[in-house]
C-alpha cells in the first residue's frame, strides 16, 4: 500500500504535531516577554526608528492656522498677528516643536504653476515671521510636506521631549521607623 503525501506517518497522531508546535510558540512567547523586561526601551525605540528611517514624531498638543492668503500669493495675511501669541505661549517650553504645513486650495504659484511650491513658500513665510517676532526658536521649527484643501498654513504644536517617568514624579516614601512610636 502506497502512502499519499497527506497521510500521517504511523505512530504519530496529527494532534501531537500541532501540540508540539503550539508549545514551542508558547515557550518562545514567554522568552520574548522575559527578554523585553530587561531591554533598554529608549535604545530599542531608537533602533526601530533607525531601521525604518523615521524621526521621532512629536505628540500634537494644539493646532492653529494662518489663513487669508491671497490667491497665488505667499505674502503674509493680516490675520497673522493673533497667531504670534498663540505660538509664543506654547513654544516657551523648549520641548515643544512647531510644525508648519503650507496649503493651497486649488491655487498655484504664478511663476512656476506649482501648487507645492506655493504651499512651501507660504510655510516658509510663516516660519520666517515667527522667528523674526521671537515667538519660536529656529531649532523648534519643522516644515512638513505641502498639503491641499486650505489656502493657509497649518501650525501643529507638538511635544517632542522625553517622557518623565512616573517614579520621578512621585514623592519618595520613607520606610517606617520600627520602635520609634508605638
Amino acid at each position: 500500500m502506497k502512502m499519499s503525501q497527506f497521510d500521517v506517518a504511523p505512530g504519530r497522531p496529527l494532534w501531537l504535531t500541532t501540540l508540539a508546535d503550539l508549545s514551542l510558540l508558547l515557550v518562545g512567547f514567554f522568552v520574548f516577554l522575559h527578554a523585553a523586561q530587561m531591554v533598554d526601551r529608549k535604545a530599542l525605540t531608537a533602533g526601530i526608528r533607525a531601521g525604518f528611517d523615521a524621526d521621532a514624531a512629536p505628540m500634537t498638543l494644539d493646532r492653529g492656522i494662518v489663513d487669508g492668503f491671497a490667491t497665488g500669493s505667499s505674502a503674509m495675511p493680516a490675520s497673522y498677528a493673533r497667531t504670534v501669541e498663540f505660538v509664543r505661549t506654547a513654544a516657551a517650553d523648549p520641548r515643544v516643536m512647531v510644525t508648519l504645513t503650507g496649503g493651497t486650495a486649488g491655487d498655484v504659484d504664478p511663476l512656476t504653476g506649482s501648487a507645492a511650491i506655493l504651499a512651501s513658500d507660504r510655510a516658509r513665510t510663516v516660519a520666517t515671521a515667527l522667528v523674526a517676532d521671537g515667538a519660536v526658536q529656529p531649532d523648534q521649527l519643522a516644515l512638513a510636506p505641502p498639503a491641499t484643501g486650505t489656502r493657509g498654513v497649518q501650525i501643529d504644536l507638538g511635544f517632542a521631549g522625553d517622557r518623565q517617568a512616573v517614579a520621578d514624579r512621585q514623592v519618595p516614601v520613607a520606610p517606617p521607623a520600627y520602635g520609634a512610636d508605638r
